[in-house]
C-alpha cells in the first residue's frame, strides 16, 4: 500500500487518488503554431527518470483538490506534497 500525503488531508491510501503525471510541463504558448509532431510531443511524451520525479495527483476521493508531490521512482517514497491552484 501507498500512502500518499495529501497537504489538506494528510497522508490517505492510493485508492484515493488520481495520478496526474508529469507535473511542471509548461503549456505552449501558441498551440496552433505547432506542428502535429511538436503538438504530439508536448501531450505524449514525459520524462521517466529512475529516482526523484515531481508528480501532478488529485485527491478524488477526498478534498478533490490538485497538488504536486515528489515521489523516487525507485522506492515509491513520496515526500510531502505542495499545494499548487
Amino acid at each position: 500500500m501507498l500512502l500518499i500525503p495529501c497537504p489538506w488531508c494528510g497522508p490517505r491510501d492510493e485508492a484515493e487518488f488520481h495520478y496526474g503525471g508529469q507535473a511542471h510541463v509548461a503549456y505552449p504558448e501558441n498551440p496552433a503554431a505547432l506542428s502535429d509532431e511538436e503538438w504530439a510531443r508536448y501531450l505524449f511524451f514525459r520524462d521517466n527518470p529512475k529516482g526523484r520525479f515531481a508528480e501532478r495527483w488529485n485527491h478524488t476521493a477526498g478534498c478533490r483538490r490538485w497538488f504536486n508531490a515528489v515521489r523516487n521512482t525507485a522506492t515509491n517514497e513520496i515526500e510531502a506534497g505542495e499545494v499548487t491552484a
